[in-house]
């Protein structure tokens, strides 16, 4: 079966939208920010972190679950995928 893979590039745009947020994170705390201010950069840290991590997981779940055949791998590699957001979730 052939799957679907999203646009070259997609994860590492999302890795500069991370990194992105994280220097302004840096310049924040560098200029003394308010609490508020930091609170709501870290807040976009997270979120850029938090999507970056979907989107692994979608591809994997595209490519190793939704895209195999076989049953039994299939069951398996869904195992897999589950302990990884359960490890994610802690």
């Amino acid at each position: 079966m052939t799957v679907a893979h999203p646009p070259a590039g997609t994860l590492r745009t999302r890795v500069h939208i991370l990194a992105g947020q994280v220097e302004a994170l840096e310049r924040a705390l560098a200029r003394e920010a308010p609490p508020e201010d930091i609170l709501v950069q870290i807040a976009a840290v997270r979120g850029a972190a938090q999507a970056l991590m979907m989107q692994v997981l979608d591809e994997r779940l595209r490519d190793e679950v939704v895209g195999e055949d076989d049953a039994a791998r299939r069951a398996a590699r869904a195992d897999r995928l589950l302990q990884l957001l359960r490890g994610y979730a802690r």
